[in-house]
């Protein structure tokens, strides 16, 4: 069981996917917010059928599941609507993430919220101890999304604006992993932190022993 748990974040093309997948790699458990909003409103879960109630059978496709296009069009430009679906999601989420951390071996886990900035950052998580920010200029992710997606630079704009500025996600930083470089050179600043972090949980264990 992980009392330790950071919280690992970061804007569109920051490489917060490939940061953890090098903690992954260090035998650190990651859990993805990703995979959890998928989870929760699988077939048969309270969340699905609270979506069906909320919206109408209409956003499910034809095996009875979450019709993800259907919902996207439905609150795309419908502020109650997209909130209506956050506050069905997002506990959810928040929940199945916790329980996920302090099920995970190792002296500390970690929990990827791409949009941990959006949906209230420290207040919406308080049961993490320290937050990492990978960071990275905007012309970086510019210049990844135009490569990665084939995006051009007004669609680029657009999802960079959707979303927390660089501002926001750096006020609420524990730590910041600059990742506008190659990715070989990731590895001693993830190693660092890892070392930090085990050495944080092990005090905290020693405090509440």
């Amino acid at each position: 069981m992980s009392d330790y748990i950071v919280a690992i974040t970061g804007g569109v093309a920051s490489g917060k996917s490939e940061v953890s997948r090098r903690f992954q790699a260090l035998g650190v458990a990651v859990a993805d917010a990703d995979i959890a909003a998928r989870t929760v409103v699988e077939p048969g879960t309270a969340g699905l059928a609270e979506i069906v109630a909320t919206f109408g059978g209409g956003v499910l496709d034809a095996h009875g599941r979450l019709d993800r296009a259907a919902m996207r069009r439905r609150v795309f430009d419908d502020t109650t609507a997209r909130q209506a679906l956050e506050a069905i999601i997002h506990p959810r989420v928040r929940a199945q993430l916790q329980e996920e951390c302090r099920d995970a071996a190792g002296a500390y886990a970690m929990v990827a919220v791409p949009l941990l900035t959006e949906v209230g950052g420290r207040e919406a998580y308080p049961w993490v101890q320290r937050i990492l920010v990978v960071d990275v200029p905007v012309e970086v992710q510019h210049a990844r999304l135009m490569l990665r997606d084939g995006a051009d630079r007004a669609l680029a704009d657009r999802m960079i604006a959707a979303q927390a500025t660089r501002e926001q996600r750096l006020a609420i930083a524990d730590d910041v992993l600059v990742n506008d470089g190659a990715l070989d050179q990731l590895a001693p600043h993830i190693e660092a932190l890892d070392r930090r972090y085990r050495a944080l949980a092990s005090a905290l264990d020693i405090q509440t022993a």
